[in-house]
């Protein structure tokens, strides 16, 4: 079977234990009314839970949870993993271990001994007989619970609708323990009360027919067997990944990373291999293949590299991954491989299922460049943090002008700004939102100017470029700073025009490329050929004085 078929079965147990779950802890929280309002719930949990297909989900869902998860185990070939999956690994093998004493002495009593496992007697053993017990189930089902939200919070946290819920569910996620904890608290005081009543604990046990000691023996012989044989897969799977790790160093392979080689055993993913190495490597769904933060490009060795499943052909087709590009986590080399992680380690959930331009593709955006005039002469006579304060501002208001027309701001360098337009629209879109930006941020200056005209020895003044065309956009940067951008001669051009605005005394300066792809008329504007350094042929451009005179709904002349 393979790894995701598997994982999505055990998916699939996991909802039928968290609705179980779930529902005994609402059930728990009707001991805040009363214990005979315990008792009214746990009928209806019973019926639904003790029938015949009730008790084929739970239970096989408890099998098909547990076994998987030992074969999920023995397939990791390093334990190194992030802290969070730790904690779900290490609380989901503790489960087995903490929940078999309840379960015997409720579920399978009854079902062996015929035992009524009524609240008040489960109380009354929790409370009054063993209070250790209580505390010690206490714990058990908090186990559980912080298991089942750290999966399902790392599952759910690829939904693009998860971060505007998020909160609520965690809210619901403390407060459902918090209440079944506050239940079981008050039933138990109630039985407390009633155990104090005479003949009340006689009565209880005679009508909830408690195991005779033979019948406990033989629950005892049911506990300690599951515990035992439990304790022997958990070893056995222990000592299978001992075996196959000797077995596999007896052939290795070499992955390069960027100024680093590590050697691991055939078998190992690449991610393994990082893990392994200590290599930051990002993997927001922790290996197992739902997202592509993983990625990596293949340089030497990609021939021979095993073909990728269907599993993991459909995430890099989602991400348009270009040749070359394989899921570290699902890729395991059969010989020597070169590698490049194209994503930072320190990538966010959010970011786990967007376009891969990590590894950069060709692309027609339009691109735009400015600068605010006279800012050096500006900041001499102001203080450090005078200029800080300025510059902040300055950058709001471009900023907001850039991103609500729909642009991506990707530099600030000094008091300059360079901004992206139409990667997902497409350059006819781009350009349209590129001069719409351009007219909202002289528009945005001069409000801005003149709300600090006291600190000011002259109106600000800022000078636009824009220019459309093919560039190489991707994720671009080292270490833990990567950012989206743009190279290529599209961006130099548009640099250019830029400096451009100097010299014709304008605010802005736009190509001819740009009023085509807009589809807007600019013959009313003056227009040049420019020279761009160390580019053959000139730029056509429009040359507009006044970005308030720029009409962005008159059409291209036919």
């Amino acid at each position: 079977m393979s790894v995701p078929s598997v994982r999505q079965i055990r998916l699939g147990a996991a909802f039928v234990l968290l609705t179980y779950l779930i529902l005994h802890f609402t059930n728990h929280a009707l001991g805040l009314i009363s214990l005979a309002a315990m008792e009214g719930g746990r009928w209806w949990f019973l019926a639904l839970w003790r029938s015949v297909p009730g008790t084929l989900a739970l239970y096989g869902a408890i099998v098909v949870h547990g076994v998987l998860a030992l074969w999920l185990l023995y397939q990791r070939r390093t334990l190194r993993m992030p802290a969070w999956e730790a904690a779900q690994y290490g609380l989901g093998l503790l489960l087995p271990a903490l929940l078999t004493i309840h379960v015997v002495g409720t579920r399978i009593a009854w079902w062996h001994a015929g035992t009524d496992d009524r609240y008040a007697r489960v109380l009354m053993a929790f409370w009054v007989l063993a209070p250790e017990r209580g505390a010690w189930q206490a714990v058990a089902l908090a186990t559980a619970w912080t298991h089942a939200c750290i999966g399902l919070h790392y599952w759910l946290r690829f939904r693009l609708w998860y971060p505007r819920v998020v909160v609520w569910l965690f809210a619901i996620a403390l407060l459902l323990p918090a209440a079944a904890l506050a239940g079981f608290v008050a039933g138990g005081r109630e039985v407390q009360a009633l155990a104090r009543t005479p003949g009340w604990t006689e009565a209880l046990m005679r009508e909830t027919r408690p195991p005779g000691p033979a019948q406990t023996a033989a629950l005892l012989r049911v506990r300690n067997g599951f515990l035992d044989a439990y304790l022997g897969a958990l070893v056995a799977v222990i000592a299978a990944r001992g075996v196959r790790a000797l077995w596999q160093r007896r052939r290795s392979v070499r992955i390069t990373y960027p100024g680093r080689v590590v050697t691991i055993p055939v078998g190992f993913t690449i991610l393994d291999a990082s893990r392994a190495a200590g290599i930051p490597h990002a993997s927001v769904c922790g290996g197992r293949g739902r997202c592509s933060t993983c990625r990596v490009h293949v340089g030497r060795g990609l021939n021979g590299l095993p073909l990728p499943s269907e599993a993991e052909r459909r995430v890099l087709a989602r991400v348009g991954a270009g040749r070359g590009v394989r899921l570290a986590c699902q890729t395991r080399p059969l010989y020597d491989v070169s590698v490049v992680p194209l994503l930072a380690p320190s990538i966010a959930p959010a970011e786990a299922s967007e376009t891969d331009v990590g590894q950069g593709h060709e692309s027609e955006v339009a691109v735009l460049f400015a600068d605010l005039r006279g800012f050096t002469r500006m900041a001499e006579n102001k203080l450090p943090y005078d200029v800080v304060f300025f510059l902040n501002r300055y950058f709001e208001a471009v900023g907001t002008a850039i991103t609500d027309a729909g642009g991506v701001t990707n530099q600030f360098t000094g008091d300059g700004v360079m901004a992206l337009f139409g990667i997902e629209d497409g350059p006819a879109a781009g350009a349209r939102q590129a001069l719409t930006a351009a007219r909202a941020m002289v528009e945005g200056i001069a409000a801005l100017s003149a709300e600090l005209a006291a600190d000011l020895p002259a109106p600000m003044r800022i000078g636009i470029g824009v220019h459309a065309g093919p560039a190489v956009v991707g994720q671009m940067g080292w270490g833990q700073s990567f950012y989206l951008t743009a190279v290529g001669d599209t961006v130099h051009v548009a640099a250019r025009l830029e400096q451009a605005t100097k010299d014709y005394g304008a605010e802005l300066v736009v190509s001819e490329e740009v009023a085509r792809y807009a589809e807007i008329d600019l013959s009313a504007f003056p227009g040049h050929d420019l020279a761009v350094r160390n580019r053959a042929g000139r730029v056509s451009i429009r040359v507009i004085a006044r970005a308030a005179a720029l009409d962005l709904t008159a059409p291209t002349a036919s």
